[in-house]
Parts: C-alpha cells; structure tokens; sequence
C-alpha cells in the first residue's frame, strides 16, 4: 500500500490528550496539523476553544473526547459534555461507551447512551465516533459493541482511547469491518506509530486514524512519495 503524505493525512486525527498538556503543547498540536494539513485535531474538551480559533482558516475539525477515558460518567453528563463541546467549536465528538453495561449484557443501556449522544451531536450537524476500548473486550464483545454503535446512530465506531491496556490492533479492525459491514466508518486509535503500522490499520479497513506520532509517521510517508 503507498498512499502520498497529503492522502495520509487525511486520515488523521493529529492527537493532544495528555492529562499534563499545556497551552504551549496545544499550540504545537495545532501548528504540526496546519504544516500537514491532517483531518483533524484531537484534544480534550478544556481546549476546544483555544484549538477551533487556531484552526481558523482551513478545513481541518477540531476533535474532542467526551466520557473519557472511562465511558462510566452518566449520560446526561456524556449529552451535557457533548452540547458544551459542540458550543465550543467542535466537529466531531469521540464518546467512550459503558464497558460496564456492554460487559453486563446490558445492550440496552449501550445503545441508549450512543444514541442520546448521537442525537445532540448530530443535532448540530457534526460528526461522533464511539470509543469501545477493544482491549477489555472479547471478540464477541467487540462485535456486540460495533454492531450497538451502528443501532445507536453514530457515524464511527473507534477501537482505543489509548489510555487501557493497549491500543489499536488489525485484527481487531477487521473484527469490527465483519460487524458493521463494507459502508460504515471505522477509526483505529493508539499504539499507531510508524507507517507501516498506519498502513496495516488502513488495509485492514480503518477510515480515520487516531495518532500522536502523525508528524513522524508522514515524515516516513514523504520519504516514499
């Protein structure tokens, strides 16, 4: 697979959620994004403000987290997050599920959290991908939750925070392509840190990617153009 740093970037959620960030670490997020041109940049609802005003002028979404990283905050409180959020200046919104409930067999629950947030997103026109932290999951869990992220009216399901155990695998991604079918959107999130681990996300059938590392990956990327 060869895709040219511009196509690749595209892919990217360029990520900032590092309890410890500061201002100056936000700003560098930002600026590393608009030098890239990525899809996004993703960072936590404190600094949604400050990244929608340092992305003024292009086209790339300011990306937030919502429930993070747990996904045990009550919806009401995951609806609330989402409409300040979207207030704020947010496109897209990455809710984590339940795990609890999901683990439980409590589907209902699930569905009903995705979809109350789905509802206040989309409400305002913007886009949200559900977390479902594929590493406390089995893979009938996994399938579980994509197919629920699918009923509940989101746009994505997203494998990691990449605050767990580990992050993004392949194979998993391709466990979650079986579940939500060949239109669906799929977002492999943490532990992606070279080109080829980006590559294999993507052949397995990844949309957006969740990096930290974006800078070094494209780097890699121009390399090959």
């Amino acid at each position: 697979m060869k895709l040219t740093q511009a196509q690749l970037a595209k892919y990217m959620d360029h990520t900032m959620l590092k309890p410890e960030a500061t201002a100056e670490m936000i700003d560098k997020t930002v600026a590393e994004a608009r030098k890239y041109n990525t899809a996004s940049v993703c960072i936590n609802p404190y600094w949604v403000k400050r990244v929608h005003k340092g992305l003024e002028g292009t086209d790339i979404n300011t990306c937030t987290v919502i429930g993070f990283p747990l996904g045990a905050t009550s919806t009401a409180s995951k609806v609330f997050e989402t409409k300040q959020a979207i207030e704020d200046g947010a496109d897209e919104i990455d809710m984590v599920i339940n795990i609890g409930e999901l683990k439980g067999g409590n589907d209902q629950a699930v569905e009903d959290d995705i979809r109350a947030v789905a509802e206040a997103t989309h409400e305002k026109g913007k886009l949200l991908k559900v977390i479902i932290e594929n590493c406390l999951l089995t893979d009938e869990e996994k399938t579980r939750a994509s197919k629920l992220t699918v009923k509940g009216g989101a746009d994505f399901v997203k494998t990691s925070t990449g605050f767990s155990t580990s992050g993004a695998k392949a194979e998993d991604v391709k466990l979650m392509r079986e579940a939500v079918g060949p239109d669906f959107k799929i977002k492999a999130a943490g532990g992606i840190h070279s080109l080829d681990e980006a590559y294999a996300m993507i052949e397995a059938g990844a949309n957006r990617l969740g990096v930290s590392a974006s800078v070094k990956i494209l780097e890699e990327a121009a390399k090959q153009d």
